[in-house]
């Protein structure tokens, strides 16, 4: 199994940036492919992003396409979000999920086995 812990979260003014990191220990990171997910007070959790093993592919929410970068760095065993222009609309906890294959397709929850603790991003108006 992969343990997973993001950090990067922050109180941000709209129109900012953050960086998103989740470090994996445990399982040997590039046998998942990995996804960011978020989850608003009230609302489910809700994809935002995914990453294939290598990284050869991406996959992104349409509420943050051409606004954010997933990307992994398998030698460091992290993932990354970046986020520019951010909204307050993305306000949420996000997490970070490791998914052995997926079956149906990236944007699932439950494609994904492991999960980090979240980390909060606050976006002010």
């Amino acid at each position: 199994q992969v343990q997973l812990v993001e950090s990067g979260g922050g109180l941000v003014q709209a129109g900012g940036s953050l960086r998103l990191s989740c470090a994996a220990s445990g399982r040997t990171f590039s046998s998942y492919h990995m996804g960011w997910f978020r989850q608003a007070p009230g609302k489910e959790r809700a994809f935002v992003a995914a990453i294939t093993l290598r990284g050869g592919s991406t996959y992104y929410a349409d509420s943050v396409k051409g606004r954010s970068t997933i990307s992994r760095d398998n030698a460091k065993n992290t993932l990354y979000l970046q986020m520019n222009s951010l909204k307050p609309e993305d306000t949420a906890v996000y997490y970070c999920a490791a998914a052995s294959t997926w079956n149906w397709g990236p944007e699932s929850p439950n494609e994904y086995g492991y999960w980090g603790q979240g980390t909060q991003v606050t976006v002010s108006s």
